[in-house]
């Protein structure tokens, strides 16, 4: 029998309204909080509060837990580690387990060429890594980022990310020189072409190189252009694979570095290590985070050798490449490897997305279903014709599925994120897809 969530007291109880009240107090009121969850214990793709609830996780910690919550083999790592080394700083010594985990990642990255890593913290310390040493390889002013793009909160990064106002309001000047094109989020042409691709004809792909490139921020003083292979925050919008390799040859034309954001994508989310891969492109850089060690801190900066041969003390850190989470980080890839995950992202999304498509047809408040693998946006309309968002439906939806015990996540103005680890089963992901529809069905009236 297929394991259901369970639901023994009205969320939040109180065990949990008890410590929602105390982090209402304490903590700062800049954490946005998607739903009155109180995480208490977790395994595999289940999460359970304090008050014995148990929710189905269709989020992943924003697409962290790839291989489940808690697997056995992490957990195992961990306590193994712990016993021999905690900590050495790898900015003054040596440790062998980032040593071993740079050479897998030189090997299961895109490209044939040599390759040097750079460990950090998290998504946004990856980005910050990227830029700087990309603008000191280069020697170039310029940096080309996306609207809607999503790439850190911290003052380099946040130069880049545009899915909000929030993030940006009142933290000006930010880091100078970045200039943003659009995105091609072709439900929402950006340009306004009504008749969409392919007939737009790759129009924002044309105004990158005849506007921005030409106008604004000439292609021989641009140092990279940074781009999300699919964007995340900014709602799960997978773009035409002729605008990446687009891009691609672009960079290769006036000798700019191009950047993958795989924080959100990668680490087998889409079915293939990372998203770029689908579109048959290879990066110069790719940046790497969240599912990378399973829900601990750690990150990476991966990039072709000669972009990361700056010198001795241009970027350094304290805690990078820690020892312990180096082979937690060893471990997640293997499990993905050795547990077929990337077969079984496949096999699930695809299986998520003809369910959600079919939904699609009997409800008109979902106006678009897009995705590969298991990173599947959801976009919700007031009116399909005029593709009104449905924000304040997308925010009900994801509080009601809360209520009946299934996890979701907001993305963009009026989207889903659906993200659940890559060892879901195809029968796990249908009660949470019954769980959907019966509160799609509650909140648009049937």
């Amino acid at each position: 029998m297929v394991r259901r969530p369970k639901i023994v007291v009205e969320p939040p109880g109180p065990k949990a309204r008890e410590i929602i009240e105390m982090d209402r107090q304490l903590l700062s009121p800049s954490l946005t909080r998607t739903a009155p969850l109180v995480g208490y214990e977790a395994q595999g793709v289940w999460v359970k509060d304090p008050d014995g609830n148990e929710y189905l996780d269709f989020g992943s910690g924003i697409a962290v837990t790839n291989v489940g919550h808690r697997h056995p083999r992490v957990v195992e790592t961990v306590k193994r580690e712990v016993e021999k080394l905690i900590f050495v700083n790898s900015c003054d010594f040596h440790t062998i387990p980032q040593v071993h985990l740079a050479k897998k990642l030189t090997e299961i990255t895109p490209g044939d060429f040599k390759k040097r890593v750079f460990f950090v913290n998290s998504g946004t310390e990856a980005v910050e890594c990227g830029i700087k040493a990309v603008r000191y390889y280069t020697q170039r002013y310029y940096f080309v980022g996306f609207i809607n793009g999503f790439h850190g909160r911290t003052m380099g990064s946040l130069a880049f990310t545009t899915t909000s106002p929030s993030a940006r309001r009142r933290f000006q000047p930010m880091m100078p020189g970045v200039v943003h094109a659009p995105y091609p989020y072709c439900y929402r042409c950006p340009l306004g072409h009504k008749e969409g691709y392919p007939e737009c004809g790759l129009a924002c792909l044309d105004y990158l190189k005849n506007q921005i490139l030409y106008h604004v921020a000439p292609a021989d003083e641009v140092a990279g252009i940074l781009f999300e292979p699919i964007q995340g925050a900014g709602g799960y919008i997978v773009p035409p694979a002729e605008w990446v390799r687009g891009l691609r040859k672009i960079a290769d034309e006036n000798g700019i570095v191009l950047m993958d954001d795989e924080i959100q994508s990668g680490m087998g989310r889409t079915g293939k290590w990372w998203a770029v891969e689908h579109f048959g492109v290879v990066p110069d850089v790719v940046l790497i985070s969240k599912a990378i060690a399973a829900g601990f801190p750690f990150g990476a900066c991966v990039a072709k050798a000669e972009i990361l041969e700056w010198g001795p003390g241009a970027h350094e850190n304290t805690l990078g490449g820690n020892p312990v989470l180096s082979s937690v980080a060893l471990t997640v890839i293997d499990i993905i490897e050795k547990e077929g995950l990337l077969e079984n992202a496949k096999k699930v999304g695809e299986h998520m997305l003809k369910r959600l498509r079919e939904m699609q047809e009997k409800h008109e408040i979902i106006g678009d279903v897009r995705g590969i693998g298991l990173m599947i946006g959801v976009e919700f309309v007031k009116d399909r014709r005029t593709k009104e968002p449905a924000t304040e439906e997308r925010n009900k939806i994801v509080q009601e599925a809360f209520k009946r015990g299934l996890i979701l996540l907001g993305a963009g103005k009026c989207s889903l994120r659906l993200a659940p680890p890559l060892i879901i089963t195809e029968e796990e992901a249908d009660v949470g897809l019954e769980i959907l529809e019966e509160t799609i069905k509650a909140v648009s009236g049937g």
